[in-house]
């Protein structure tokens, strides 16, 4: 059975949104802003270059720079983890080796996508990455994005096989695999919900936290609500739960990151610009977030403008 305790990343892992200018060049005094507003607000470990900071779309000279800049805001008051898998498993392991050159805390590493390997496969690539580098990995599972679920057994083996597979962020949406996994991994291995909605959930079933896209404008509603599950307080756990539950599903009405970005835009701390092929919200998406953001002015008391 698992540990919950969460000590290696912390119990909310944002995976950060990449700012960009009016040029759609990485703008790095919004990305120090976001960065200080994340810590303000309960981050332990920032995740970059991941889908929520539109990776597809960074080449590496922006990610290595991108990187840099987020360690450096960071100043070690939490741990930074860079997003280096992709579906070239030589090209995921001179990613994370570079990350780790560059004082990255740990590297999330995706399912390979579009050519879709079998778990032999699967096997294969995430052990070749993780004996190529001491760097801790988080395994990503998100059969909707790659087209593949990596296995309960394959993760198992991974989390006993390989000394520097340390968690998994799970967003296949199955609570009864995730439940698997956390009975049978090895003891410090920690499993994280992908998913902001089954946070909750999750950490019934053993999950330390959850990596989170909505922890930049409710951050501190849910780590309230996973310091209240931990501490037995369950009904207060259930009723904050409910309460984010409107935010947690409004910021995916669009394809992410659109909606979050357009709420941080709202706030000050970064433009809503993204890079093609992802576009702006339409009208009627602008005034469903418009609705959902003063809903949460009242509620949370939220700082936006």
């Amino acid at each position: 059975m698992i540990s919950t305790d969460g000590k290696l990343f912390g119990r909310m892992i944002t995976a950060m949104v990449t700012p960009f200018d009016e040029h759609l060049k990485i703008d790095f005094k919004a990305v120090e802003a976001v960065v200080e507003h994340l810590i303000k607000t309960g981050t332990t470990s920032i995740i970059v270059a991941g889908t929520t900071g539109e990776s597809p779309t960074l080449d590496e000279d922006e990610k290595e720079a991108l990187l840099k800049a987020v360690i450096a805001a960071a100043n070690k008051r939490v741990k930074v983890i860079m997003g280096t898998g992709t579906n070239v498993t030589a090209k995921s392991i001179k990613a994370t080796q570079r990350a780790e050159s560059l004082g990255a805390d740990g590297a999330l590493v995706v399912a390979p996508y579009y050519n879709k390997p079998n778990q032999a496969g699967l096997l294969a690539h995430f052990s070749a990455i993780a004996q190529s580098s001491n760097l801790p990995l988080i395994i990503y599972n998100i059969p909707g994005r790659t087209g593949i679920n990596i296995s309960t057994e394959t993760l198992i083996t991974l989390s006993k096989n390989e000394k520097t597979v340390h968690a998994l962020k799970d967003s296949t949406g199955n609570v009864d695999q995730a439940s698997d996994i956390a009975s049978a991994a090895r003891e410090d291995f920690l499993v994280y919900s992908g998913d902001d909605n089954l946070t909750l959930p999750f950490l019934s079933i053993g999950a330390s936290g959850v990596i989170s896209v909505a922890s930049h404008v409710i951050g501190s509603q849910i780590m309230a609500m996973q310091n209240a599950f931990f501490a037995g307080k369950l009904d207060a756990a259930r009723e904050l739960h409910y309460q984010c539950m409107p935010m947690f599903k409004g910021l995916f009405i669009a394809p992410n990151p659109t909606c979050v970005k357009y709420v941080l835009a709202k706030m000050g701390l970064c433009t809503e610009h993204l890079r093609l092929p992802l576009v702006p919200l339409d009208s009627k998406q602008r005034e469903s977030m418009d609705s959902l953001i003063s809903t949460y002015k009242l509620m949370q008391s939220l700082q936006l403008t």
